[in-house]
């Protein structure tokens, strides 16, 4: 893995920052999965449950409550430890993350908000290589936070971790489904799978684009695309953050990984380290001959506005760095502070912006899964207090009607 600088490193950081989720083509394949699912229902999900996902024809698409039960009988004491561990740290960090409703009075003008939950959400839980039992958690419990009566997990030939997961969060709806379809089945309801208020959680390109396709007609999170990750460092150990690069760049072959310096020695130094890591793995070998790169900047100042054009999903940077980066959706500071331990179990979510997202927006949070609603009572006083305003306002905008509805009410104050 070579280091760049200069211009050659100016042109991978443009060509990032303009990077997008290379969607286009996959939609009207995924166009006619969607369309096909929302007009023929349970028979249409069947049938691509049966080629795509492995559910026999007689095999219903719901698990069933026994099924979850027994999916945490069978796993492992460690297995069991770990997710216990992990849902705790997740949840204690969605209750701190929790915005709360208030009121204020002022001049005979009381304003406030109200935190009301959303009602149903559908999380999509990937199967892929390996099914991803953390995704779960981070999907399920800020929604559990948040107060969401009904949770729908959809997740392609669920695991025993994945049951054992639904068993210890309490989940009672989980389907056998996957893929485009499965967020079809979400967004506009089958007899068997109830629409939901919203989607959240990550998936392959077919997944990504569906919630794209039904996103005027059901809420999303975000549009996700592979993962990606950066370390902007000058003094850390080049062991440690070449390790995080490797651990981002094998989730798939299409991810993004950069390290970032003004340090020529540190750059080399991570090349080589990158190098002996890839050998034994080799979808992040492929990962970071097609995606990779380690670049040198003309200075601290540089590296830094690299770091925010290409806004990351995932960014590791020293305590110093930490007030100058504002494009990214989760930030690591120091050595003892692996990505990995985000995606896991340090407690803020792991489903991120990419894309370049993150100048936007940030991951997935409690706030996801809830409506702030603006309350308003005026008084007699308080409403005398604004009325010329309004009424001018309203003036200006030509709504006279708007105008009158105050009128009435002070002028016979």
């Amino acid at each position: 893995m070579r280091s760049l600088s200069g211009p050659a490193a100016a042109a991978i950081v443009a060509r990032l920052a303009q990077r997008n989720a290379r969607l286009d083509s996959f939609e009207p394949q995924v166009r006619v999965i969607v369309n096909t699912v929302r007009r023929k229902g349970d028979l249409a999900l069947h049938r691509y449950a049966e080629r795509w996902d492995g559910v026999s024809s007689n095999q219903p698409l719901r698990v069933s409550i026994a099924e979850i039960k027994a999916g945490w009988k069978s796993t492992s004491p460690a297995v069991r430890a770990a997710l216990t561990q992990s849902a705790q740290n997740i949840r204690q960090f969605c209750e701190w993350q929790k915005p709360v409703a208030w009121t204020r009075v002022r001049n005979g003008i009381s304003l406030g908000q109200l935190v009301i939950p959303l009602d149903s959400v559908g999380c999509y839980v990937p199967g892929g290589r390996h099914a991803l039992v953390s995704t779960l958690l981070m999907t399920v419990i800020p929604a559990q936070v948040a107060g969401v009566r009904e949770i729908r997990v959809v997740s392609p030939k669920p695991s025993a971790e994945i049951l054992a997961a639904c068993s210890m969060l309490g989940v009672r709806e989980l389907y056998r489904v996957g893929g485009a379809q499965a967020i079809a089945a979400l967004a506009y309801g089958t007899k068997t799978i109830r629409r939901v208020d919203k989607i959240v959680g990550p998936g392959n390109v077919y997944v990504t684009v569906a919630k794209k396709l039904v996103s005027f007609d059901c809420a999303i999170d975000l549009v996700a695309g592979p993962t990606e990750a950066v370390v902007l460092s000058e003094l850390g150990n080049p062991k440690f953050m070449a390790a995080d690069l490797v651990s981002q760049a094998e989730h798939d072959p299409e991810a993004i990984s950069v390290f970032i310096t003004a340090s020529r020695k540190l750059a080399d130094d991570i090349s080589l380290e990158i190098k002996e890591r890839v050998r034994t793995n080799p979808i992040a070998k492929e990962s970071i001959k097609r995606r990779g790169a380690v670049l040198v900047a003309r200075s601290r100042k540089q590296a830094r506005e690299w770091a925010n054009l290409i806004a990351p999903e995932h960014i590791t940077v020293s305590e110093d760095d930490l007030p100058f980066i504002h494009n990214a959706g989760s930030i690591f500071i120091g050595d003892y502070s692996p990505q990995a331990a985000g995606d896991y179990a340090s407690g803020p979510n792991h489903v991120l912006p990419t894309s370049g997202q993150a100048r936007f927006r940030g991951g997935l949070s409690v706030l996801d899964f809830v409506k702030l609603i603006t309350v308003q009572k005026l008084s007699r006083t308080g409403l005398q207090k604004i009325a010329r305003t309004v009424e001018c306002m309203a003036e200006i905008e030509g709504l006279q009607a708007h105008a009158e509805s105050i009128r009435t009410r002070y002028a016979n104050a």
